[in-house]
């Protein structure tokens, strides 16, 4: 109705706009005219209803534009977060000309869809740069998870014992993340008091302060160059954004 009062009041002020040369002032639009106006839109509006779904259409558009603007400028702003961070576990070739970013949790059934994607591309591109960013969303055995998986770095087993928790296809729990710990080798023992130092908290609150930042909801995530990809992701997807990224570079 605020739409319908709009363009009856704008309607008549248009039209009268044409015969200001005539007269120095036009009057206001009466009540009569506002009615009158009001059912012509209305009965419009009814007869061609694409009309509201172009503008709804073209205004999302814009707003899908400016959103994607800002989260490029937030990229840009935190790039040292994203790509820098020296806590963040990395795969791949450590020196490569292109860097993806992964928010991730291992109980997120998307990211085990893409998992084996990702392992295709980094296997294809020997100058490609992983960043892992452990993000749990996904409840305590999300968390359990995570935390573990942090602690194995200092073991030297983050990669292994990440590659069995995202290919894990059953429900996670305390006891089936420890015996995958033990089947990458790793001292359960030492990882159990690792996982429970504040640095390995400090890690997950930072990665989910940053997620918020660049209004990163849900899992996966990818980060490539300026671009940020939510959702799952195929193999072209990411070899496109890769490629776009090395071009820009």
């Amino acid at each position: 109705m605020k739409l319908l009062r709009l363009l009856a009041l704008s309607v008549p002020l248009l039209l009268a706009a044409g015969s200001l040369g005539a007269a120095d002032m036009t009057p206001a639009p009466s009540a009569v005219d506002i009615d009158v106006v009001q059912k012509i839109v209305r009965d419009y509006l009814r007869e061609h209803p694409e009309v509201i779904i172009d503008a709804i259409k073209q205004y999302q558009a814009k707003q899908d534009q400016a959103e994607a603007a800002k989260v490029q400028q937030n990229i840009t702003a935190l790039k040292d977060e994203i790509f820098k961070d020296p806590t963040s576990p990395v795969a791949g070739n450590p020196d490569g000309d292109v860097t993806l970013v992964e928010f991730f949790d291992y109980r997120c059934p998307y990211c085990k869809v893409v998992a084996p994607d990702l392992e295709k591309v980094m296997a294809a591109d020997s100058k490609l740069r992983v960043v892992y960013k452990e993000f749990p969303i996904l409840g305590p055995a999300s968390t359990t998870a995570t935390k573990a998986a942090l602690a194995a770095v200092a073991q030297g087993k983050y990669l292994p014992f990440h590659d069995k928790l995202i290919a894990y296809k059953g429900q996670l729990d305390d006891a089936t993340i420890f015996a995958m710990a033990h089947d990458v080798g790793l001292d359960v023992a030492k990882l159990k008091v690792d996982m429970e130092k504040p640095e390995i908290r400090n890690i997950i609150d930072k990665n989910a302060q940053l997620a918020d930042k660049l209004k990163i909801q849900g899992t996966p995530g990818f980060i490539i160059g300026d671009q940020l990809i939510p959702g799952v992701a195929s193999v072209e997807d990411l070899t496109a954004a890769i490629k776009k990224a090395r071009a820009g570079s």
